[in-house]
Order: C-alpha cells, then sequence, then structure tokens
C-alpha cells in the first residue's frame, strides 16, 4: 500500500512538471520564454516561503497592493498577506505542540497553464496539492488539494503576484 501511495505521487509529481513545460509553446519569443522562465521561479521562490514558513518573504513576492483569497478571507496589500501568514505560522505551532499536525508539510504546482494577455500581465491557473513529508514510520498524507487562479504582473521588470485565488468558486 505504501509503495503504491509513494508510486502515485511521483507520478502526479512528473505530470504536473510536464503540464507546467507543455504549456509554453514553441512559438514564443526569446522574451517571453525568459518571462515563463521568471514566472517559474516566482512560484518556486512561493512555494519554499511556504514551506520555510517565512512571512515577510512570503509576502514580498506580492504587487504592493496584491491580494491572496482562500475561501476564508481576502487579504489585500503585502501587510495584511504578512499578518495573514504569521497568524498561520503562530497557528500552525500551536497544532504541532498538539501533535494535531505533522512537519514539514510541501506545496506542489499541477497541471498549470500561462497565458499572456499583453507584455506586463499573465494569468495562470492549475491545481495545488499539499503533503506532508514522511516522518519515521509515518508514511507522506495529503494535508490539502485545490484550484489556483493568479493574476501576475511585471513591476520594476519583476513579475509579481497581483492576485491568488486558492479557492475559486468556479
Amino acid at each position: 500500500m505504501l509503495k503504491q501511495m509513494i508510486t502515485s505521487t511521483v507520478v502526479l509529481l512528473f505530470v504536473g512538471l510536464l503540464g507546467y513545460g507543455a504549456a509554453a509553446s514553441r512559438s514564443d519569443s526569446p522574451s517571453r520564454a525568459e518571462d515563463r522562465a521568471q514566472i517559474d521561479k516566482l512560484m518556486w521562490r512561493y512555494s519554499r516561503a511556504l514551506e520555510g514558513q517565512k512571512p515577510d518573504t512570503y509576502a514580498a513576492l506580492y504587487a504592493p497592493d496584491g491580494q491572496f483569497v482562500d475561501g476564508t478571507g481576502d487579504f489585500k496589500g503585502r501587510e495584511a498577506i504578512e499578518k495573514m501568514f504569521a497568524d498561520l505560522k503562530h497557528r500552525q505551532a500551536e497544532a504541532e505542540a498538539k501533535r494535531q499536525m505533522k512537519k514539514p508539510a510541501y506545496v506542489i504546482h499541477l497541471n498549470g497553464y500561462l497565458d499572456f494577455p499583453d507584455r506586463d500581465h499573465a494569468h495562470m491557473e492549475g491545481y495545488w496539492l499539499e503533503f506532508s513529508a514522511r516522518t519515521g514510520n509515518t508514511p507522506p498524507t495529503v494535508v490539502g488539494v485545490g484550484r489556483e487562479v493568479d493574476e501576475l504582473e511585471r513591476a520594476n521588470g519583476q513579475w509579481l503576484i497581483k492576485s491568488r485565488d486558492v479557492a475559486p468558486k468556479d
């Protein structure tokens, strides 16, 4: 059973990586290919900030007036996003202290689609999977799964998250 679970997870990861790569068109210009690479790096940094539980690093990935929506709230502006993340980190630490939560957790973005309505804006949709790492004899477990809709913008040559909705209604 554990071997089958691990195999399924590896297959999902592989398919997810293919999904992001397949979104790139062979007709992309060199500058558009660079934009895609920068956005891939932005989302990598996003996942690492989540895993490392760094509220300030996480909030810095958003535009100054950026927005995060998760179905429980709508957090607008870097200060509000940083506070939301710090509060989440505090709740996770309390849950961990009560052994209600396994740590660490990892977030993977799957089957992403990236589109550029204009030079400085991008629209991205996909799925996310969060799972806890294996600890001791405990196998990895799925913590959460969902769909994501992101609006990105380039400001001063750097791609940032304008809005991120990890619980879209449609």
